[in-house]
C-alpha cells in the first residue's frame, strides 16, 4: 500500500542536477518532490493546490525567480522558500518584500533545507487548522477582517502577502501597544521557529510601502527602536471583536 507523502514541494530550478540531490534527500523525510525546470511550467504546476511549499530558484534563464514570485503571488500564498546568490542580501530582501517566506543561500545544507522547509510547512498547516476567529477591527482608515483575510485603506483593497496580513492584523490587535520582534513573530507564526529578525523587519517594511506611511513621520506603523513596533491608535478608531 502508497504512504500518503508528508509534504508535497513543487522545486522550481534549472539545474536539473540539484534537483535530483534534493528529491532524493527530502524523500527520506517523507517529502515528495516535484520539479520544474523553467519559470513559466513551474507557475503551471503550482496551480495544484495540492503543494505544500515551493522551493525557488532566484537566478533562472527566461522568467527569473523575482517574477515567478510575483506571478505565484497573485493566485496562490504557498509557503515559498528561495534559493539566493551566496551573500547576497539585495535578493534576500527583494524576495521577502514581495511575499517569499524564508531563504536559503544556494550553497545549502541539505540539514538546512529540511529544518526551514519543515517550518514553512508546519506554520502555513497551522494557519489553516486554527483559522483567525471572525474578528474585525478598524483604526482610522484602515480595516481588517480576519474571517474572510480582506484589508482595506480607506475604502480600497489593499494587496497583502499572508505574512503582511498577519502582521497587521496582529498590529491592529495591539493598537497603541508596543510589540517587540519575539512577540510578532509568535503572534504571526503560532510557534517559534527559526527565522531572522531581519525578515521582520522587510515585511514592515513591506506594509508601510502599502500602507503609504513615511517612517519618519508615521500615520500608522511607529518604530520603537531597539524593541519593536506600534500601531498607531487614532482617536476615531473602532475596534469590534
Amino acid at each position: 500500500m502508497d504512504i500518503e507523502p508528508e509534504n508535497r514541494i513543487l522545486m522550481i530550478d534549472d539545474d536539473l542536477k540539484l534537483c535530483r540531490l534534493v528529491k532524493d534527500y527530502l524523500g527520506a523525510f517523507g517529502f515528495a518532490v516535484e520539479a520544474a525546470h523553467t519559470g513559466p511550467d513551474g507557475l503551471d504546476k503550482a496551480r495544484d493546490p495540492r503543494f505544500d511549499a515551493v522551493i525557488l530558484d532566484v537566478m533562472m534563464p527566461g522568467l527569473d525567480g523575482f517574477s515567478v514570485l510575483k506571478k505565484l503571488r497573485e493566485f496562490s500564498n504557498v509557503p515559498v522558500l528561495m534559493l539566493t546568490a551566496l551573500g547576497d542580501e539585495s535578493d534576500r530582501i527583494v524576495g521577502l518584500e514581495i511575499g517569499a517566506d524564508d531563504y536559503l543561500p544556494k550553497t545549502f545544507s541539505t540539514r538546512e533545507l529540511l529544518a526551514r522547509l519543515r517550518a514553512v510547512t508546519r506554520r502555513a498547516k497551522l494557519m489553516n487548522e486554527h483559522p483567525a476567529p471572525a474578528t474585525e477591527l478598524a483604526n482610522g482608515g484602515l480595516y481588517i477582517n480576519a474571517a474572510t483575510r480582506e484589508a482595506k485603506l480607506d475604502g480600497a483593497a489593499l494587496v497583502l502577502t499572508a505574512l503582511e496580513f498577519d502582521l497587521l492584523f496582529c498590529l491592529m490587535k495591539s493598537a497603541g501597544r508596543v510589540l517587540d520582534r519575539d512577540r510578532l513573530l509568535d503572534e504571526i507564526a503560532g510557534r517559534s521557529y527559526d527565522v531572522f529578525d531581519r525578515s521582520v523587519d522587510v515585511h514592515i517594511s513591506s506594509l508601510r510601502k502599502k500602507l503609504g506611511d513615511d517612517p519618519k513621520n508615521p500615520r500608522y506603523i511607529k518604530t520603537i527602536r531597539s524593541v519593536g513596533y506600534l500601531l498607531v491608535s487614532e482617536p476615531d478608531a473602532k475596534n469590534e471583536a
